[in-house]
């Protein structure tokens, strides 16, 4: 495509220019809107200096992709409310053999639950874990946060739905999910464990230096009383007390292990009851026909005292005999509550499994995700506004202004002129071709963001290496999906999944870490390189 004309190409760059400092730089001092805003000016930019029409804008945002981002997001929520993430927290400490355990556990789990759920709701939820085991076993944090974030981008790239760049790929290449998993999964697998590593080569006499004890204690100690919260039996104070020894001798008398139903229980409190009326009638019985005045007196004083006590014991026996009661309905809820819980979440990953089929299975992924997450809203049965207000609608935003702003800067030809002075070195059937294109893809991925990098480069690439041959042409998707997605592990600003885990790791209550931008440059370049060359031979 030839350029456009000098106005569209100065107009166009400028707008390009903007919306590429607001994504970079959301809280750049002179103009801190953020992504989102910065995403939405640039299109509106692109339309006001005419670089490309009204109509022709509209026709950019891509529906389905925004689609099956929505459904996947909305997946994750009600996955998240079904405690998986939950579950995969207590695998990373699951009879942990040690540092260097933990850190491959977390690689591991990290990778596939990006895979399955998006790295970004891993890190978001996975983060806190992390730093809790870490300061559990009085290891330092950031070790342990890096192999989260760069194998959540590494295992991020084995799926369409691992990351926002893979949706578009899938999308726009029309490569079935089936294909694109079986392509890229060996390039993950490896990938993930030559990331571990590398973690345990760089970080080996680290791991094997633990806290001042001290501060370990009562870190365990901290971590304990928040997982072991027992009930407390001040709730039972307002029971009489007859004495101390009696009463705990009676309670253990009546020992409810009873069934749900309470009857058992019930019928030992009658018998209580009956018994202490036969033991006061037998002691008004005993008093001799011909006693004195005196003694009548004496005996009626221990009939008043015989009556007080037997009538604050049966007291005693039904008031407990009403908590007990209340006790086994309340038992009789829970009960149910738990089955309800339990059939609920049973459905929730019923559903996520029946969508991860029907994606292998070929079927349309955007159509099949929207269906999976309304079958969830609809199963939960109750208002969906509180797990639909959790869903990034600022993400979805980015989109279709990103949509926009790209098509706006395509139109101007510079992106197919550059690519056009390019293509002749980067061939993907020459070992130097993949090379070349590999580092262009990992330049512009850190200059510009992985999304607008494959927007900008997906179409040229793949219809380069068609020319080729078909095949050539789904591997050059394949490449373009697995260096864009490595390429975030290369700096701390290179992947949002990096910030997240940066951003979160610093506001953890009472966990607080900082990992810094050198700390994440130090282990990223090498590792970046490393599993970016390695995964690009097991690229089929």
């Amino acid at each position: 495509m030839a350029l456009a004309s000098s106005v569209k190409v100065v107009l166009g760059s400028i707008a390009f220019a903007i919306f590429w400092v607001l994504a970079v730089f959301p809280a750049v001092p002179f103009l801190p809107v953020g992504r989102t805003a910065g995403s939405l000016l640039g299109a509106m930019l692109m339309v006001l200096f005419r670089v490309i029409t009204p109509d022709h804008a509209y026709d950019a945002i891509d529906l389905p992709i925004l689609g099956l981002l929505f459904g996947t997001m909305v997946v994750s929520v009600y996955l998240e409310r079904a405690d998986i993430f939950k579950y995969l927290g207590k695998l990373l400490s699951w009879k942990s053999k040690g540092a260097k355990d933990l850190i491959c556990r977390i690689c591991l789990i990290s990778a596939i639950s990006s895979a399955l759920f998006t790295n970004d709701t891993s890190c978001v939820i996975l983060t806190e874990f992390v730093l809790k085991i870490a300061r559990q076993h009085n290891l330092p944090p950031h070790p342990f946060l890096l192999a989260l974030a760069s194998s959540a981008n590494i295992g991020s790239a084995a799926t369409p739905i691992g990351n926002p760049q893979n949706l578009v790929i899938a999308v726009q290449s029309k490569i079935s999910f089936g294909d694109f998993v079986l392509g890229i999964l060996p390039a993950m697998l490896v990938g993930v464990l030559v990331n571990a590593l590398l973690l345990l080569c760089m970080y080996w006499k680290l791991l094997c230096v633990q806290k001042d004890e001290e501060d370990a204690t009562g870190e365990v100690v901290a971590e304990e009383d928040v997982i072991s919260h027992r009930f407390s039996p001040a709730t039972m104070s307002h029971f009489p007390s007859l004495n101390s020894q009696e009463w705990n001798s009676r309670l253990e008398s009546m020992n409810v292990q009873s069934s749900p139903n309470g009857n058992g229980s019930t019928a030992h409190l009658d018998t209580l009851r009956n018994r202490v009326i036969s033991a006061d009638q037998n002691e008004i019985q005993r008093v001799p026909s011909g006693a004195t005045d005196s003694a009548k007196n004496s005996n009626a004083s221990k009939e008043a005292t015989a009556d007080a006590v037997a009538l604050k014991m049966i007291a005693t026996a039904d008031s407990l005999k009403d908590v007990l009661s209340v006790q086994s309905s309340e038992e009789k809820e829970n009960l149910s509550t738990r089955w309800k819980r339990r059939f609920w979440k049973f459905c929730v990953y019923f559903v996520t499994v029946g969508m991860l089929i029907s994606l292998l299975m070929g079927l349309n992924m955007s159509w099949t995700a929207i269906t999976a997450a309304l079958a969830l809203v609809v199963l939960d049965f109750t208002d969906a506004r509180p797990c639909l207000e959790k869903v990034s609608y600022s993400l979805l935003i980015f989109f279709c202004g990103m949509f926009i702003t790209v098509e706006g800067f395509n139109k101007t030809g510079i992106p197919s002129s550059l690519w056009y002075l390019m293509e002749p070195y980067a061939k993907i059937n020459h070992v130097s071709g993949k090379a070349v294109l590999a580092i262009v893809i990992l330049v512009l991925s850190n200059l510009a963001s992985n999304v607008p990098t494959v927007l900008l480069l997906g179409g040229p690439v793949a219809a380069s290496a068609a020319a080729i041959s078909a095949s050539d042409g789904k591997k050059a998707w394949l490449i373009l999906a697995w260096v864009s997605t490595v390429a975030g592990n290369l700096s701390l600003l290179g992947s949002a999944a990096n910030l997240i885990v940066c951003e979160q790791a610093r506001r953890t209550p009472h966990l607080e870490y900082t990992l810094s931008f050198w700390k994440h440059l130090k282990f990223g370049v090498p590792s970046t390189l490393i599993v970016t060359a390695i995964g690009l031979t097991l690229i089929r």
